[in-house]
């Protein structure tokens, strides 16, 4: 009996941490994007590798993140008030289309031996600007896949757990690849695993959102945007610990090279074990999201994971062993993942459905916009203060940062409460910035 009723329980919990597989579009979405970003995380890393194996410099590996990153600054905006007005599904069709050919574009230029660095940093900032218009749209996308609005949450942890699976493996089969073949083999799998995502879209069934009211000119648009996420203090926190974390912290990857070549004497299969540590940790994170049963507490929860993503950077900084090493970056992967998975849920379930787009490119904006400044600042600081403490330096920070949030957290929750009770959101979706031993406020008569 005992057997039988733990087996029960297993299958239970299983159940609760898929739920959002249910929805036939959203399996389809799930497959395709796993293929895919396994090859988007090898060429991350062969492309960090090449360029530290044909110059040796911590400046140019800032540089060549600064040149993926910065259009997604610059772009994210424009790309949400195109997610709200355009049909989604042909948008991610367009941009994962161009995102092949540049994977391409990369491969022939390293199997050719004609690569150069301005050719790396050239094809950085093309992929960025297609990233620009491909994150927000795809975070916006996931709503119109996912059959139950309760099933939500769970299908954005699903979709962060899927990224950091794909983190885990892809690092460790491009350390094993570049060591054996070379970095354009990499680029070369990477074209070709975005086949299996454009696949999945173009086999879903959906029916176009229905889009409410006459078009404004879009600089209206964008201001609303930015009116609406940052005239309320919950978005406008969230963003802003996110965009401090970024800048600050995220930039770790970066350095990487530095660490697995100069620290800890390695080489191409030291750097992606330190990739896929993060990985592992970050998917566990994803895995402990997955399985909650609803958005309680994740307030505390973003306040708590930015002060662990700080401590495992900074104990990574200072470690001088591979296995301290491979333990701090799972640390801070969990961290990060946490902080990032959360913060969506709690955005996309809070956000009115016509600025839904805007917002998640505000949210794009502050997650990955702000990391191209960081890896600029990380490298150039690097380059004279050294790694070690150029990290430390942002684990500081990190941590100041979610202190600061966690004492926001009591006004935060009473500003939430009445809009929840406006959209008639169920009560326990309705408490997500809430702590998980407040009581659900009773319904208004």
């Amino acid at each position: 009996m005992l057997a039988r009723g733990s087996h029960e329980n297993t299958g239970e919990r299983l159940r609760l941490t898929l739920r959002a597989l249910q929805s036939r579009n959203y399996r389809l979405f799930f497959a395709g994007q796993s293929v895919s970003l396994v090859g988007t995380w090898m060429q991350q890393v062969a492309m960090s590798w090449l360029v530290y194996r044909l110059t040796g410099s911590a400046l140019l590996l800032g540089v060549v993140g600064f040149a993926s990153q910065i259009p997604t600054f610059l772009l994210a905006p424009v790309a949400g008030v195109l997610a709200d007005r355009w049909n989604r599904r042909r948008l991610l069709i367009a941009t994962q289309s161009l995102a092949m050919l540049q994977a391409a574009l990369l491969a022939a230029a390293v199997l050719t031996g004609v690569v150069q660095v301005w050719q790396i940093i050239a094809l950085s900032v093309v992929l960025g600007c297609v990233n620009a218009f491909d994150i927000p749209i795809r975070q916006s996308f996931v709503v119109e896949l996912v059959g139950r609005k309760e099933d939500l949450s769970n299908a954005i942890a699903l979709n962060s757990s899927m990224v950091n699976g794909a983190r885990l493996v892809g690092p460790s089969i491009a350390g094993v690849l570049v060591a054996t073949v070379g970095e354009g083999v990499c680029f070369i799998l990477n074209a070709a695993s975005y086949l299996a995502v454009i696949a999945a879209i173009t086999a879903m069934r959906i029916t176009p959102a229905r889009r409410h009211g006459a078009r404004k000119h879009i600089l209206h648009e964008l201001r609303e945007g930015f009116t609406y996420a940052f005239g309320f203090p919950p978005i406008r926190s969230i963003l802003s610990l996110l965009a401090v974390v970024s800048l600050m912290g995220m930039p770790y990857t970066v350095l990487l090279p530095v660490f697995a070549k100069e620290i800890l004497k390695g080489g191409a299969h030291t750097f992606g074990f330190l990739m896929a540590a993060a990985g592992v940790g970050s998917l566990g994170s994803t895995l402990y999201l997955a399985s909650r049963r609803s958005v309680v507490g994740l307030g505390r929860v973003i306040a708590a994971a930015a002060s662990i993503f700080g401590v495992g950077v900074a104990g990574f900084a200072l470690s001088r062993e591979l296995p301290l090493s491979l333990a701090c970056l799972c640390l801070s992967g969990f961290g990060a993942m946490a902080l990032v998975a959360s913060s969506n849920t709690i955005l996309q379930t809070i956000v009115e459905d016509d600025k839904r787009g805007r917002v998640m490119s505000l949210f794009t904006m502050s997650f990955m916009g702000m990391t191209p400044f960081g890896s600029l600042m990380a490298g150039s600081v690097a380059s004279w203060l050294g790694a070690r403490d150029t990290l430390l330096v942002g684990a500081v920070a990190c941590l100041a940062a979610g202190l600061h949030f966690s004492r926001q957290l009591p006004r935060l929750r009473e500003m939430v409460r009445p809009l929840y009770r406006q959209m008639g959101i169920i009560p326990e979706v309705a408490t997500g910035i809430q702590s998980a031993s407040e009581p659900t406020p009773p319904p208004e008569k």
